[in-house]
């Protein structure tokens, strides 16, 4: 089963990214794709009324779920929607989360991950200071669901510098990671390739990064490299900067055998809460 992932160079116009969405979601479709994965802040980059896009969403008048929907039944795909602004379940007045939404070709949403960590950091380029947390509330669960592709777990962004979360996403049975993104230049070039080839050596994962590469308001340039990274951590599939498609499949009989050959779960001596310990020690 073969599976996409997606890089846009999203701006503050919800309705024309969700054009440059749909067009990129045909050609991952027409390529094979049973998933696709679409990148951070997909429907918007730059906007500053976040509240009030998640509210008008949650209240079933905004454009983008509707959208998410359709396209995935039209092109009957699984769809990984990056991130949008939502709000808790039942409380369209809370403030929104960074919500990644799984929803399968029937266009039902059968999985949703608010971010856990968000980035309220410096950088040192043109906008300098990042404070996601005055826009967003942060998430509190690890999410992993079955598709068609395999067992999938649900991160994003900045999520790829706490490696005790993917951890817990391997120790849920997670045999592909999703990390839609939206990088700065500065921290990208520095940091995404290091940091999505580890998280996929490190739970045996495909690891598929979907990115923002380019220019968008605020102002704010990503990095891109939108990659594809297998469970050995070698990367399939990148695109620098741009809108694009990547396609790969997986190969569950070569990531059980790297998996049998290294059994690194079975090695652990540091647990997390909810991470299972190997038979001989319980």
């Amino acid at each position: 089963m073969s599976f996409a992932v997606i890089q846009m160079v999203s701006q503050s116009d919800v309705l024309a990214n969700l054009a440059q969405a749909r067009r990129l979601l045909e050609q991952a479709a027409a390529g094979g794709a049973k998933l696709a994965v679409l990148p951070e802040n997909f429907a918007a980059m730059g906007r500053r009324d976040v509240a009030d896009i998640g509210r008008a969403e949650a209240l079933g008048e905004g454009p983008i779920l509707p959208w998410l929907k359709q396209a995935a039944r039209d092109l009957t795909l699984w769809i990984v929607a990056g991130t949008l602004p939502l709000p808790p379940e039942g409380q369209p007045q809370a403030k929104s989360n960074a919500c990644s939404l799984l929803i399968d070709d029937h266009g039902e949403i059968v999985a949703r991950y608010d971010k856990l960590h968000l980035f309220d950091v410096d950088v040192a380029d043109a906008r300098g200071r990042y404070r996601e947390s005055d826009d967003y509330a942060f998430g509190s669960n690890v999410v992993v669901a079955d598709t068609p592709v395999g067992r999938l777990g649900l991160s994003v962004c900045y999520d790829l510098r706490f490696p005790e979360l993917y951890s817990e996403l391997r120790a849920a049975g997670a045999e592909l990671i999703t990390a839609p993104s939206a990088f700065t230049a500065v921290t990208g070039a520095a940091h995404w390739d290091v940091l999505i080839r580890a998280r996929a050596i490190e739970t045996q994962c495909y690891l598929l990064a979907a990115a923002q590469g380019g220019m968008h308001p605020g102002p704010r340039e990503t990095y891109g490299h939108a990659a594809i990274v297998d469970p050995w951590g070698r990367v399939l599939a990148q695109q620098d900067q741009g809108e694009a498609v990547l396609l790969a499949a997986r190969d569950s009989s070569e990531q059980a055998s790297i998996r049998a050959r290294m059994p690194v779960v079975n090695h652990r001596r540091f647990f997390s809460q909810g991470a299972q310990r190997p038979a001989s020690e319980r």
